[in-house]
């Protein structure tokens, strides 16, 4: 199989770019800069430009789109100068590539999240709730990205997940270690619940997918249970033998936010195995992991 994956620079998009290689399909990178590795095929695009989209794709000929490129600086996406660039991105650059894929006759994989809904009450959102009410304009662009897609392209995988961290970039962990360097008490949301995910977890989640044709909304996240920032701070410091001190605060204690959180982001995952994919290891298991992969 042939894939094309957009965003090879971020943390998702590098570790499905591996993932893809280690399963032996042909993966084809693209970014606004290079970053592949060294075994991969990588094409300069730009997703806001629809000439180039169309003709790049239609040059790789690609059995399915991994379409992994997103603005995802939530609070800047706030500001009004800042609102074109993100929808430019996160709205219309997925369209480009949504109306190629549907050209192509060819699948399309479109990683969503949690900000597409409001965050209200403590019930976990099911991956076929329309309920939608972004909080942000951040959310308000990746559901009008999804609504792109879904109308364009019969042979969609819509993907939300939530609290992402991987090696290849900036994460909660990556932050939370810095900060435990230099601090011994750090306040952290405790009233913001949801469940971290690891992106080599989630890559080989999407590489199974985008081998069927099991089409449709899925919630993607590592399983474990659902926890606050905070807990999940704390087994950061507990795991890497920091003894820095954490203090729980409410949002609203934190304060320091521009864009509006979700304080409900637990996502229901039960979909994947009801369609017969394997579910993401636990959340504890995967912060195991991903501090010995970046050595702490």
């Amino acid at each position: 199989m042939k894939v094309f994956v957009t965003g090879v620079g971020g943390q998702l998009g590098h570790d499905v770019m591996n993932e893809l290689h280690k399963r032996g399909h042909t993966c084809v990178g693209s970014d606004l800069a290079p970053t592949c590795d060294a075994f991969a095929s990588y094409v300069p695009m730009d997703i806001t430009d629809k000439t180039a989209v169309t003709h790049v794709l239609r040059e790789v000929k690609p059995d399915a789109v991994i379409h992994c490129a997103a603005w995802t600086a939530v609070d800047l996406a706030e500001d009004e100068a800042q609102k074109p660039k993100v929808r430019a991105i996160n709205v219309d650059g997925t369209a480009h590539i949504a109306a190629s894929c549907r050209e192509l006759d060819c699948k399309m994989v479109y990683i969503s999240t949690d900000y597409v809904f409001d965050g209200r009450g403590e019930t976990p959102w099911h991956p076929d709730c329309k309920d939608y009410k972004p909080l942000s304009f951040y959310g308000q662009t990746k559901l009008d990205g999804e609504l792109a897609v879904a109308s364009t392209v019969a042979k969609h995988f819509i993907v939300r997940t939530a609290w992402v961290f991987g090696r290849n970039g900036k994460n909660f962990i990556r932050t939370m270690l810095s900060l435990g360097k230099k601090y011994d008490t750090l306040r952290v949301v405790n009233d913001q619940i949801g469940t971290p995910t690891y992106t080599m977890d989630l890559a080989r989640l999407l590489v199974d997918m985008v081998q069927t044709e099991h089409y449709g909304y899925y919630h993607a996240t590592n399983s474990g249970g659902y926890i606050s920032w905070y807990d999940f701070a704390c087994e950061i410091f507990r795991r890497a033998g920091y003894t820095t001190k954490v203090t729980p605060v409410t949002t609203a204690e934190y304060g320091l936010s521009k864009a509006a959180r979700p304080f409900n982001s637990r996502l229901d995952s039960n979909k994947l195995m009801q369609m017969g994919f394997a579910p993401l290891p636990t959340w504890q298991d995967a912060l195991e992991r991903y501090l010995k992969e970046i050595e702490v």
